[in-house]
Parts: C-alpha cells; sequence; structure tokens
C-alpha cells in the first residue's frame, strides 16, 4: 500500500454552447478537441502515471479524456461516475474516499466550480482552473485522509494543442 496519495484533477476541455443541447450533452467546440491532447502530452511529461481515471459522465469530460488519453501508454482504467458531473468539493470527496488503498495516483475529469473549489479545500491555495487546466495535489495517508485536508498543490498548468 502506498503511504501519498496524488490526485490529479482536470477540468474538461473548451465545451460548445451553440446547439440547443442539454447541458451533460454538450461536445468539444474545435479549441477543445485541439487542447484536449495537449493534457494527455502534458501528463507524459510531468507525472509518474496515473492508476484510476474518475471522469464526469458529461459528453464533454468523456471526450476530453479520449482524447488525451492517447497520448498515455498504458492507459490508465477509466470509471465514468455521474456524482462528478455538478459536484461540489464535499460531493467530490466522498467519491475519492471510496477508492481503494492500492490506487496511488487518481485523475479526476470534471468541471467548474467544483473542481478549483475541490483543490481550494484540500490545498487552501485557490487554483483557477480555465477549460484543459490540471492542478496536481499530494498527500500523506489514504484516500480517506481527502477529508483531513492537508493536501500540497504541487503544481498547475493549462496545456494548449
Amino acid at each position: 500500500m502506498a503511504d501519498q496519495r496524488t490526485l490529479v484533477v482536470i477540468r474538461h476541455a473548451k465545451s460548445d454552447w451553440g446547439q440547443g443541447l442539454p447541458d451533460d450533452e454538450r461536445p468539444l467546440n474545435p479549441r477543445g478537441r485541439r487542447d484536449a491532447p495537449a493534457i494527455g502530452k502534458w501528463l507524459v511529461d510531468n507525472t509518474a502515471g496515473i492508476d484510476l481515471v474518475l471522469c464526469s459522465t458529461a459528453a464533454r469530460a468523456r471526450q476530453t479524456w479520449r482524447l488525451a488519453e492517447a497520448a498515455l501508454e498504458p492507459a490508465p482504467a477509466v470509471r465514468h461516475d455521474e456524482r462528478v458531473y455538478a459536484a461540489g468539493p464535499q460531493d467530490l470527496m466522498s467519491v475519492l474516499d471510496e477508492l481503494a488503498d492500492d490506487i496511488a495516483a487518481a485523475a479526476l475529469v470534471g468541471h467548474n466550480p467544483g473542481l478549483s473549489e475541490l483543490v481550494d479545500v484540500l490545498t487552501g491555495r485557490a487554483v483557477e482552473l480555465k477549460t484543459s487546466a490540471i492542478a496536481v495535489v499530494r498527500w500523506d495517508g489514504t484516500w480517506a485522509d481527502v477529508w483531513a485536508r492537508r493536501a500540497v498543490l504541487i503544481t498547475h498548468a493549462t496545456p494548449r494543442g
């Protein structure tokens, strides 16, 4: 069992607003489709790997991850979780609390304001997560220790394609 947990927080890439679709069905726009692969390249260059991806069920989040994961070999397992869509920090912490202790690094692909608020709650650092933005946080302990709010912000970036 690892004694340190790494959480990679990924906001979905830029989405399309003009198609009259329900919010959870909005796809990426051309810029989002261009930027999403840059997320994967950034992950390869800046992380030690991800064991599991928790992805919102919204189309734009799923599409972002599909385009990003192409850069990862091997691609980590993905769990689509409807609780990640429209979630606040407490909801996201509950999802993380359920992770098995043999998972050392997880990614969370979702939406604002919940993701930015989560980073702030966990680290005490306010980070603006624009579309395609990534924040990496780490803490000692298990996933259940997410509630202790002792995480450290390791880095954050906004990769663009």
